[in-house]
């Protein structure tokens, strides 16, 4: 992409290439100004190297293909190898005409757009590596005055400022320009400089030193707007509207569906940027056009953030633009959250055939999914987003990323709160509850669920109503309230009998279970897990009944049942494992271990927890994996 470095760099190549005698004949060097508004045609270049090949004057053929085959006589007829380097060419026609025709001399061309009808060798350029956007800063401002020792004495801040830059050369060295002219402030400042403009190049192109070495002017949107303005207009719309795509990657069916096309219209100009270098293909898992996501630079995001924001008419293409894409996001959620909570006898949602697809999918699009989420706080898609958090509820928790669902869910509560939409707010505070209990922050979770039971009373929703106060309970029970924890799922279990809703049912009896062992009501508890499993197995809920199973077995294992409990955890592990839920797979393994331990069989205990800390890694678990490998390291040999 333009800035990226593709002059200097051959520039530098060609002096290590001399230096070592590749090229005695010399070196050539053309620039074509490709991206300015009046190129050189190759009519006007042939001119300028046959001066350089001391053809001028008298000696000049008149015309353009006379001087054409004198240039190529002249090359042929030299023995020494020489380099031709055509540099910022934007059309083949500015350089196939200036190729030597013979194989004994080499050429370099550098341009931002892909040939690729030609053939020759294409070596791409990427933005630079961190630690070399950071090396770069430090060592071009130690060499202008090597008691600037700022980059030693900033390493955060440094790294912000690259980040700024996104790694791009032409920004890096505008900024290196800024610091030298600012050598009595803190790299700190320009970063706080930058932060507060929003768009790097806003305060970058204000503070940049003038030019570089070639006389070209230093200056980023100068470098974005040629490259925009030479797209075609359906390549220039799309790249409009991918820059206000939500996350930093789209793939191309979310493209697709951000700008209105059919696939293959969507893939093909794509491809078409992607030859440009404004947008670069990041290829994931799933290997299917599909899936195929794809990079916006920083800097050409901002950029296209700008055109969009200035023009009333471009403002109302991108608004409807996102209001598509986040259509198409809580489409396919809701299908995958559908399939996540199927059972047999419900309708089969669409799209996804099996739980391990609808994963996928929720994986690959996660983070554009909880970034569409956050646009709830913008009162034109507060609605559709809001039902998109609830419905990304379920996914975040089996991945454990608390960390999203929080964020997640409390965008989407304080937006049903600004709307009056009770019900959502309701169902926000019910899942911001499981996620704060689920990060331990038990009082808040508390308070969430409190808030969410009180709503729907209000409402009254008997049915969710009995759920909140499920969940309330199991805060209770983790902060080891246990009195309180027992009342709140009694409460949900009678609400849920009275509704009718024997699954849910299940779930109070289960997690009631629990806090009956902790009372140590161990003979209640046994029938309280035993009740719920049978109401899972009714159901046709297999990962409920292995929930069940498991807390059946604990509540054995309490009972001094241990080769009963055993069993029970033995019908638990295999239905955890199918399910791919590590993090129960995970205790199951723990309790297996524990019981084995209490048959004073060590080494079964430590097989056994060994492979629970691999099942704690595989569901993002580290801490607990750490505590069960410490446990099986203390056992005796």
């Amino acid at each position: 992409m333009g800035g990226i470095g593709k002059t200097a760099l051959a520039v530098e190549a060609a002096h290590r290439a001399r230096a070592r005698g590749w090229f005695p004949g010399g070196t050539l060097f053309v620039d074509l100004r490709g991206y300015d508004d009046d190129p050189v045609t190759a009519d006007q270049a042939v001119l300028a190297l046959l001066d350089a090949l001391g053809v001028r004057g008298q000696d000049l053929p008149p015309t353009p293909e006379r001087q054409y085959d004198a240039y190529r006589a002249l090359l042929a007829e030299r023995r020494e190898r020489m380099l031709l380097i055509l540099d910022n060419a934007s059309d083949p026609s500015q350089y196939l005409p200036l190729l030597p025709g013979t194989d004994h001399h080499r050429v370099l061309i550098t341009s931002r757009d892909r040939p690729d009808a030609l053939a020759v060798r294409l070596v791409p350029l990427e933005t630079l590596a961190p630690e070399d956007s950071a090396a770069l800063v430090t060592r071009a401002l130690h060499d202008t005055d090597d008691r600037d020792d700022r980059p030693a004495h900033e390493p955060d801040a440094l790294r912000e400022l690259t980040d700024l830059c996104s790694h791009l050369p032409l920004a890096l060295q505008i900024s290196v320009g800024m610091l030298r002219r600012r050598r009595h402030r803190d790299i700190a400042s320009l970063v706080a400089d930058i932060r507060g403009a929003g768009d790097p190049a806003d305060v970058l192109d204000r503070g940049s030193p003038g030019t570089d070495l070639y006389g070209r002017s230093l200056s980023l949107r100068p470098v974005l707007e040629t490259s925009y303005r030479r797209l075609p207009a359906d390549q220039a719309r799309l790249l409009r509207l991918l820059c206000l795509a939500p996350a930093a990657e789209t793939s191309t069916e979310a493209v697709a569906a951000l700008a209105d096309l059919g696939m293959e219209c969507a893939l093909s100009l794509l491809e078409s940027l992607a030859a440009t270098h404004l947008v670069t293909p990041v290829h994931g898992r799933i290997e299917m056009l599909s899936a195929v996501r794809w990079q916006v630079h920083d800097l050409v995001r901002a950029f296209g953030v700008g055109l969009v924001a200035v023009d009333a008419d471009l403002r109302e293409e991108g608004e409807a633009a996102r209001e598509r894409v986040l259509a198409f996001y809580f489409r396919w959620a809701n299908a995958a959250d559908d399939r996540l909570r199927w059972l047999p006898g419900r309708i089969e949602p669409e799209r996804f055939a099996g739980r391990g697809q609808a994963l996928a999918w929720l994986d690959s699009e996660r983070a554009g999914l909880v970034a569409a989420a956050l646009w709830a706080r913008e009162g034109r898609y507060a609605d559709t987003a809001v039902r998109l958090a609830l419905c990304l509820g379920d996914y975040l928790d089996w991945r454990r990323y608390f960390d999203d669902k929080i964020t997640v869910c409390r965008v989407a509560q304080e937006a049903a709160h600004r709307a009056g939409d009770r019900p959502g707010e309701a169902a926000a505070w019910n899942n911001l509850g499981v996620a704060l209990g689920s990060a331990g922050r038990l009082d808040e979770a508390i308070d969430a669920h409190t808030r969410a039971r009180d709503l729907h009373q209000a409402a009254g929703d008997r049915r969710r109503e009995a759920m909140a106060w499920n969940n309330l309970g199991a805060d209770l029970w983790e902060a080891d309230r246990v009195d309180e924890a027992i009342d709140a799922h009694t409460r949900a279990r009678d609400l849920h009998q009275a509704t009718g809703d024997r699954h849910r049912e299940a779930m109070a009896w289960n997690n009631l279970g629990l806090a009956l062992r902790s009372a140590g009501r161990v003979d209640e508890a046994i029938d309280a897990h035993t009740r719920a499993r049978d109401l899972f197995q009714a159901a046709g809920d297999r990962h409920g009944e292995a929930t069940a199973w498991n807390n059946l077995g604990l509540a054995l294992e309490s009972a001094g049942r241990v080769d009963e409990s055993i069993e029970a955890y033995g019908k638990a592990l295999p239905i955890h494992r199918e399910f791919e839920d590590w993090y129960r797979t995970g205790q199951t393994l723990n309790g297996l271990a524990l019981a084995h331990k209490a048959a004073d069989r060590p080494a079964n205990a430590r097989t056994y927890w060994l492979q629970a800390a691999e099942a704690f890694i595989r569901a993002n678990a580290p801490t607990e994996a750490t505590r069960v490998r410490t446990w099986a390291a203390e056992l005796p040999e």
